[in-house]
């Protein structure tokens, strides 16, 4: 006997017949096989070369990617030992110079698109980036930045960013950015584990109609990093501010983003060779516990990795434009840039997506022609909940790939973007995060979409569900997502976590990746392939609902909560039993406009979660809060929730500087008070 077909698995998209002959994926196909390696036909068999040998994917992929080496590496992959393995050793390269490299012969077309709810529009040529970058260079130096200089940035998603960070890439010095609505506790708890030298940043921003200063902010941002030698301000909410900000050290040099572009007119550019895992830049964990990881990411393998992504994986041409809404505090920034390493142009966004309503986003993708556009999950399935209609007045063709990250995107979320969009846009939802600056799995332009699925792999990425003893899992079987070889975009290292002199990598990323299942980095979500080789990614498994043995990720639960019209957002908790029992389920709601949480509601939803996940996943306990506590980059803090229930402040759960929200947990604090009352 066999399992009965299920009814809801579905492909909603498919490559048009074709397709493969006419993508990036099939030239560099072409290119490995006229240079002696394998003949790929189609996305798997590339897929099973790049992992097979990876050695030799990687050499091509850098040979096709046309990578500027100022020193030829002398092996791809010198020391094979997972973790420590050491790619491109002996080569030599600048990640601003590969960003740069169509600049010539696009020198009029537009590099950058900026759209901002705090100035007009703003549109940057190639020409115009590559003269930007040389003088903010060569003012940099001027400032005394060398190679290995930390240089950081409370900024926005605008044009100015993207120069400062190419500017001191070509330096060999090291970037980090927040977004401008982060707290100061959250900045400094982010910047004085790097000592910076240089602060760029701005006066404040506009979100939606609100003007938000954030002059005493910075203020107070430079007087807790004593090591600051200078501090740039980008006049941004107030184009006639008075004088640039500082805070109350005089040994801080203060002075204006013109000046340090104006007075270096003419200045050529030049880029600094490093060696392939030389740190481009700090990326930091959420820090919803503890101080925030400082994670290096190094300019060959951020090249090579976003390279291989945006060409391959996105199919991206020269002109072609990439927009996903980000913050600069958020790692798709730093995705987002990388546009300009396949020529494309990268649209950046700053301000509310909700600003005047959530129409916001696809009118921009609409009136800035965007090929590629990405958002968050929880954007578009706050679009269904408010029944939007954003193709119904507007021409979204440009728009040919439909992106989404940052939570799992449920199968209700596929229906309503091809309900709304179309069959010929490809839903890419992808999976990955801060530890490697992309994605463990996404899209194809050949690989068909699974409803509520993750169509592959990504190339070169040995992705596996796991058992607890490390056992691979059969398909349709929920197992640890691991990744099961290097990978170039793996952090170089966490800052000032020195290796012992028997070991490899420090304590602080070895207990980050390598402590669960030996020899393989686990990354902490559940994952489920399926037949096809498609995959589910269902939260956290640091967050699991486990149930009588009956194992859920949190995702799941979402899906079937968040689908009532009385449910706007949701958040839910397991507390073990220590002796073996089921435990406690909690679900807490956040009730739209005009409802409360009555019987008859959580009857509803106790029916529901009965017949659609299992009994044993009905909550003990249905509760109603203002606000889900939620991350700066949106997601749910399920594990903080869990610590604070077990007798955690709101201080010792999370940093409230790293919420969207501050003020979220001290509901969820009055809510825990009550409850044990």
């Amino acid at each position: 006997m066999t399992d009965a077909p299920n009814p809801s698995r579905f492909p909603i998209w498919r490559p048009k017949p074709g397709t493969w002959s006419s993508t990036r994926l099939a030239e560099f196909a072409v290119d490995v096989a006229s240079r002696g390696g394998p003949r790929c036909n189609d996305y798997d068999d590339l897929l099973a070369w790049s992992i097979g040998d990876s050695a030799a994917f990687w050499t091509a992929l850098a040979r096709h990617a046309d990578i500027r080496w100022h020193d030829q590496p002398m092996v791809t992959l010198a020391d094979t030992s997972f973790p420590g393995a050491q790619w491109f050793r002996g080569g030599t390269l600048n990640h601003a110079e590969a960003a740069l490299a169509a600049a010539p012969a696009l020198a009029d077309a537009s590099a950058l698109v900026g759209i901002s709810q705090s100035r007009d529009r703003m549109e940057v040529t190639w020409a115009e980036l590559a003269d930007q970058v040389a003088r903010c260079r060569a003012g940099l130096i001027a400032r005394g930045v060398r190679r290995g200089d930390r240089v950081v940035a409370f900024m926005p998603n605008i044009p100015e960013t993207t120069v400062a960070f190419l500017a001191v890439a070509s330096l060999g010095a090291i970037w980090s950015s927040c977004a401008p609505e982060f707290g100061v506790r959250a900045v400094t708890d982010r910047w004085t584990q790097i000592e910076p030298s240089v602060l760029l940043a701005v006066d404040g921003y506009r979100y939606g109609a609100r003007a938000i200063d954030r002059a005493e902010q910075v203020a107070q941002i430079i007087d807790a990093l004593p090591s600051l030698r200078a501090v740039v301000t980008l006049p941004y909410l107030d184009p006639d501010l008075a004088e640039p900000l500082g805070g109350s050290t005089t040994e801080v040099a203060s002075e204006w983003w013109d000046d340090l572009l104006d007075s270096n007119a003419g200045a050529s550019m030049a880029f600094e060779p490093v060696p392939f895992e030389h740190p481009l830049y700090v990326l930091f964990s959420s820090g919803t516990t503890g101080l925030p990881k400082p994670i290096v990411h190094g300019h060959g393998g951020i090249t090579l990795e976003h390279w291989k992504a945006l060409a391959l994986h996105y199919d991206l041409r020269p002109g072609e434009r990439f927009c996903w809404f980000t913050t600069t505090g958020w790692m798709m920034w730093n995705f987002l840039t990388s546009a300009l390493l396949v020529g494309a142009t990268a649209v950046l966004f700053d301000g509310d997506p909700g600003s005047p309503d959530l129409d916001t986003l696809w009118a921009l993708a609409a009136d800035e022609q965007v090929n590629v556009f990405g958002v968050s999950a929880p954007f578009v399935m706050a679009c269904r909940k408010a029944g939007l209609k954003p193709a119904a007045d507007r021409d979204l063709s440009s728009v040919r790939h439909l992106g989404s990250t940052g939570a799992p995107l449920p199968p209700e979320g596929f229906d309503w973007l091809v309900e709304q969009l179309g069959s010929d846009i490809q839903i890419g939802s992808m999976s990955g995060g801060t530890d490697v600056c992309t994605a463990f799995v996404g899209s194809a332009p050949t690989v068909p979409v699974w409803r509520g699925e993750i169509s592959a792999r990504m190339l070169g990425c040995d992705v596996r569900a796991a058992r607890p003893d490390g056992s691979a899992c059969d398909p349709g079987e929920l197992g640890e997502l691991v990744i099961a070889a290097p990978m170039p975009s793996m952090p170089v290292s966490f800052w000032n976590d020195e290796a012992e002199p028997d070991e490899v990598i420090g304590p602080a990323y070895r207990a980050a990746y390598f402590d669960g299942i030996a020899g393989v980095w686990t990354h902490g979500d559940w994952i489920t392939f399926t037949d096809d080789d498609s995959c589910i990614i269902t939260g956290r498994s640091d967050a699991t609902l486990n149930r009588g043995g009956v194992r859920l990720g949190t995702s799941d639960f979402y899906t079937v909560v968040e689908n009532f019209p009385a449910v706007a957002d949701s958040l839910v908790v397991h507390l073990e039993d220590d002796v073996g029992g089921p435990g406690t389920l909690i679900l807490l709601v956040v009730l739209a406009s005009g409802y409360e949480l009555d019987d008859e509601l959580i009857a509803s939803l106790q029916a529901s979660l009965r017949s659609e996940l299992s009994p044993r996943h009905v909550p003990d306990e249905i509760s109603p809060i203002r606000i889900v506590p939620r991350t700066l980059s949106g997601k749910k803090l399920e594990v903080p929730l869990k610590r604070m229930l077990l007798g955690a402040t709101a201080e010792q759960a999370a940093s409230k500087d790293s919420l969207a929200d501050p003020t979220a947990l001290e509901d969820v604090e009055a809510w825990i008070r009550k409850r044990s009352s």
